[in-house]
């Protein structure tokens, strides 16, 4: 049976250990090329440190932790639990929208949404807690959705983007995906690596389709949220 086959089978017949082996296969199959993205609301029972070593487990090659509402002090205390998670099992983790918690942290990669990160641009790359943005993080992702944003986002010196929504997601209810032209447009812009995003499931096609716009990966999240 094939990979994306397997995965996407009815979760009632199957445990969560073959779950789990079924995503490491899948991502040792597109190896260094599929990120985590993490939403605790989408965490079907249990712990959601439990769901991040499940994650682990499978071992993509990066989790991004996006926790978008939580407080400054929230984030702190849960992205200090989920880098642990992350180095134990040998996986990269960016954090996500919260660059003083990063420093904190010792975390040297973070994800801003365009907007943020062009108001530390703005402020001349001192965060919130008057930390050197650009002096600290190795690692600089950012999210578009245009052509303009992309050029916006290589002013602004990010290390790589992630651009969507690719295919339809509940996650963006009634809006239309921008497509597979999109992201080939996106690619064939810029040097820097891109991450599809937006309704990316486990699923060897999709993946392969991706991978021939000349992405460099994907981004999955309610996958990774509900192994």
């Amino acid at each position: 049976m094939a990979i994306n086959e397997e995965i996407n089978s009815s979760e009632s017949m199957q445990t969560d250990e073959s779950l789990i082996q079924n995503c490491k296969e899948f991502c040792k199959r597109y190896r260094g090329k599929i990120f985590a993205v993490t939403n605790r609301s989408l965490v079907n029972e249990g712990c959601f440190y439990e769901q991040i070593e499940r994650i682990g487990q499978a071992k993509p090659d990066s989790i991004i932790l996006r926790e978008k509402d939580m407080s400054l002090s929230e984030y702190t205390l849960l992205a200090e639990k989920i880098l642990d998670i992350a180095y134990r099992n040998n996986i990269r983790c960016i954090l996500h929208n919260f660059p003083d918690a990063a420093i904190q942290l010792n975390c040297r990669n973070i994800h801003m949404p365009l907007g943020e990160l062009k108001a530390l641009a703005d402020n001349g790359y001192k965060t919130h807690l008057g930390n050197d943005f650009l002096e600290h993080f190795n690692v600089i992702g950012t999210s578009v959705h245009s052509i303009d944003d992309l050029h916006l986002a290589e002013e602004l010196r990010a290390t790589y983007v992630t651009a969507g929504h690719i295919y339809e997601t509940d996650c963006k209810k009634g809006l239309k995906p921008r497509g597979l032209d999109f992201l080939r447009n996106i690619c064939r812009e810029t040097s820097l690596p891109v991450y599809a995003i937006g309704g990316i499931k486990f699923d060897c096609r999709q993946i392969d389709e991706i991978l021939n716009c000349g992405a460099s990966g994907a981004c999955i999240m309610s996958g990774f949220m509900k192994i």
